[in-house]
């Protein structure tokens, strides 16, 4: 079973970039690689999702145009880059995977410590 771990989080002002880390314990064959991302009190919601061969890509309405998912697969390791963020950016964020792209929480196992973005005004 494939082991993911999320890093990069941290405080950064409105405006700001962050660049979040998935890397995976081994090659993730098959796998559509997908960022969610959760706030205290609510649901866990899809973010970002990149198909094995990275061709495909697939955002929420609220962070397109801001976010960029990709993928190195010779490094096990899945990218979120965050530009222009918001205040309600701020969630924990958490990278799991699948065979195929979903928007769906419940569809995938269990999930990791996930990392902390913070954006202040």
């Amino acid at each position: 079973q494939v082991q993911l771990v999320e890093s990069g989080g941290g405080l950064v002002q409105a405006g700001g970039s962050l660049r979040l880390s998935c890397a995976a314990s081994r090659r993730t064959v098959n796998g559509a690689v997908h960022w969610f991302r959760q706030t205290p009190g609510k649901e866990r919601e899809f973010v970002a999702a990149i198909t094995w061969s990275g061709i495909m890509t697939y955002y929420a309405d609220s962070v397109k145009g801001r976010f960029t998912i990709s993928r190195d697969n010779a490094k096990n390791t899945v990218y979120l880059q965050m530009n222009s963020l918001k205040p309600e950016d701020t969630a924990v964020y958490y990278c799991n995977v699948l065979p195929m792209v979903s928007r769906t929480p419940s569809d995938f196992g269990s999930w990791g410590q996930g990392t902390q973005v913070s954006v202040s005004l």
